[in-house]
């Protein structure tokens, strides 16, 4: 059972993608890893907070996170305020592959990028243009944009392997070096090969506090829907944080039928398809 999910409505091209793929018979790393890549390499979704085009820091440099996991025990990799690079994702897959560590940050990202043969290009030639006025307008006014729209998203191929990967340029005008929930595996997203896999989105600050990822796989491994498990994830979080303080938040899973849920503390797009379904759905989930 084939199945691909993703957060917010401009993953639907990625999720088509991957549905394209993944009928064809390709791995669930390799369809996630080029679906995302079309995204992150797009300036004209960086306004969604994701690769070329995102908004930079507050020193005016773009810095992305991003993490890949698959369901298999210890397979994960991620790169966080990675600097210079249009397709973070790929390098985070290196790092899972071809390193004996999992995470890489700032210039040592950046190192190990260029000795995989990643082109480092300029921060000029990652900004957009509708990035640089808002960087401008950032400078004017010192007002900060309440933008959390991380790129999520889960594919299962037809040989029963499962995987998640995340992507971000972080919140807008972050101080240089923020991290947020995205690359930390069990907050941003994670994954099970027994179970299936959960992506978050939203304030990263916040969500990292209380590792949504991994309590949606745990409460989908004691036999919860990934509807039901997301669904008892927010609610968890509300009631411990309280109704004032809640954040925006919103979680989508999936379990090994192929089956994908999610829940959210505001209207929370997100695509979704599985085998035997003609094409890609977006769905909207109220809070």
């Amino acid at each position: 059972m084939a199945a691909a999910a993703g957060t917010w409505g401009f993953s639907l091209p990625a999720v088509e993608r991957m549905r394209q793929r993944l009928l064809r018979g390709g791995l669930a790393t390799d369809c996630l890893q080029e679906a995302m890549a079309d995204i992150e390499n797009d300036e004209e979704t960086g306004v969604f907070v994701v690769g070329r085009g995102g908004y930079p820091n507050k020193d005016g440099i773009i810095q992305c996170d991003a993490a890949i996991m698959e369901g298999q025990p210890g397979r994960f990799g991620a790169v966080a305020a990675l600097h210079g690079i249009g397709t973070p994702l790929a390098v985070a897959r290196k790092v899972m592959e071809e390193t004996p560590h999992s995470f890489l940050v700032g210039d040592g990202a950046v190192a190990f990028a260029k000795d995989q043969g990643f082109v480092v290009e300029d921060n000029s030639s990652l900004m957009s243009k509708k990035s640089t006025e808002a960087y401008q307008k950032y400078l004017e006014t010192k007002k900060t944009l309440k933008k959390h729209d991380t790129l999520g998203l889960i594919a299962l191929d037809i040989y029963g392997n499962i995987t998640v990967g995340v992507s971000t340029s972080g919140s807008p005008f972050k101080y240089p070096g923020r991290v947020g929930d995205s690359p930390l595996p069990g907050c941003g997203l994670f994954a099970d090969q027994e179970v299936g896999a959960a992506a978050a989105t939203g304030e990263g600050d916040k969500i990292m506090c209380f590792c949504p990822c991994f309590h949606t796989v745990l409460l989908m491994r004691q036999g919860l829907s990934p509807v039901d498990a997301c669904q008892t994830v927010v609610q968890d979080i509300l009631q411990r944080a309280g109704k004032e303080k809640m954040f925006e938040l919103g979680i989508i899973a999936m379990n090994m039928k192929g089956e994908v849920g999610a829940a959210s503390s505001v209207a929370f797009p997100y695509c979704s398809w599985s085998q035997g379904k003609d094409a890609v759905e977006q769905v909207t989930q109220q809070p």
